[in-house]
């Protein structure tokens, strides 16, 4: 039976905001790694030493083929094993980092490869150093084009933000988890949380397209 109660939803609510802003410090954090780790997996796929080519790519499909809640509790509670101990925190926003990153670099790597050949060229008949190609014509090139997926990557984070919860971080819903087993009512806290996923969410995707049609008009797209 349907009992919603609105003095508890009010209670617990300031619990929920402030777990709120934990949730998206980790989405944030999570997402500035896979931005910068994606785009160097992304390069490292480029290279002309096929060995580490090879490496790159195997190692992206396993982190795209593995789930991500096996992802953090490898990095939480195995690393200890190697030497490599980590407060839930921080293992949980490299979880998320890395895992993000075999998706973003696939995104960059799109991006790459919609750079026109004749730029390339350009390049090479300008004896421009790898570097300079990269950081002066293609990079930002091939950046608007990615952009949409990468927004996409970002509203995906937030909402897997959940799964950190596994290791016992205090996000939005590990925190609606605690208050439900605290009071025997989980019908307030999980529809709270399901309603602030939403409130962001929806916002983040339309801001993201806004932001994806001026990048377009910028470069003369539309």
């Amino acid at each position: 039976m349907f009992d919603w109660r609105w003095d508890f939803a009010w209670e617990i609510l300031p619990r929920l905001i402030e777990a709120t802003g934990n949730t998206l410090i980790a989405a944030g954090a999570g997402y500035l790694i896979a931005v910068v780790l994606g785009l160097v997996l992304a390069l490292a796929q480029r290279t002309p030493l096929r060995p580490l080519t090879w490496i790159v790519r195997e190692f992206v499909e396993f982190i795209r083929s593995t789930p991500l809640v096996l992802q953090i509790f490898f990095v939480f509670y195995v690393g200890p094993q190697f030497g490599i101990r980590l407060d839930p925190w921080t293992a949980g926003m490299i979880a998320i980092g890395l895992h993000y990153s075999a998706y973003l670099s696939e995104v960059y790597r799109g991006g790459l490869e919609s750079v026109p050949k004749g730029q390339w060229e350009a390049c090479t008949s300008l004896s421009m150093s790898m570097r300079q190609t990269y950081v002066r014509v293609i990079i930002p090139q091939a950046l608007p084009p990615s952009v949409a997926g990468m927004g996409n990557y970002l509203v995906g984070i937030f909402k897997d933000t959940p799964m950190l919860s596994v290791i016992g971080v205090a996000e939005l819903m590990h925190t609606a988890n605690a208050i439900g087993s605290e009071h025997y009512r989980f019908l307030e806290p999980f529809t709270l949380v399901g309603l602030i996923f939403l409130a962001i969410s929806l916002p983040s995707a339309g801001l993201i397209r806004l932001f994806e049609n001026w990048v377009r008009r910028r470069i003369g797209i539309d």
